[in-house]
């Protein structure tokens, strides 16, 4: 029990942060931000796909690796080089899946791509807590609300299909989801994909 409760100190921190970052962000013109659905074919010739997902340090509960360009790189670069540095995978980015317009807490613009495996070993980086496959079937229930959307349109993706565009609203009750999907990361056992 103590040390469930050790796992929620660095909480207050945590949400300090993210929560000025995410009033202050409302005064900012949006961010862009870079995702990838990474899928392979699940070992041991059973069949299905999986899908590749990780954890942040601060808020916690899966989501596609990715992060936000830096001045100058493209969209497509960005994203090679975040899924790297968050995974220890290196891909190849082949084409958008959405773009995702975010309003309310922490406003920006999601382009979200499928990408093709290219090598690397998995390993979290600097960036993220956790990195795992997770079987498309059988996503985990502490999945980010903001990724709903991305994920299932990124599974439902045939090659050639346009990009889907969405906008998408964070309100009080998306904030509140994410928080309990945090706390259950923080306080539970981690789940095995």
């Amino acid at each position: 029990m103590f040390r469930r409760l050790l796992a929620l100190v660095p909480l207050v921190p945590d949400w300090t942060r993210t929560a000025w970052w995410g009033l202050r962000a409302r005064r900012a013109p949006p961010v862009d931000v870079v995702q990838g659905a990474v899928f392979r074919d699940r070992p041991g010739g059973g069949g299905g796909r999986e899908l590749l997902l990780s954890v942040r340090p601060d808020v916690r509960g899966w989501e596609l690796p990715g992060g936000h360009p830096e001045p100058g790189e493209t969209l497509e670069r960005a994203l090679a080089r975040e899924v790297c540095e968050e995974t220890g995978l290196r891909v190849d980015v082949v084409e958008p899946v959405g773009v995702y317009r975010r309003t309310g807490f922490l406003p920006h613009t999601a382009t979200v791509y499928c990408c093709a495996l290219r090598g690397g070993e998995l390993a979290p980086g600097a960036e993220a807590a956790r990195v795992a496959w997770w079987p498309v079937e059988g996503l985990p229930r502490t999945l980010l609300p903001w990724f709903d959307a991305p994920v299932a349109d990124a599974v439902a993706h045939r090659p050639g299909d346009p990009p889907v565009s969405r906008v998408e609203h964070s309100g009080v009750g998306r904030i509140l989801r994410s928080a309990a999907v945090d706390l259950r990361m923080r306080l539970s056992r981690p789940p095995s994909p």
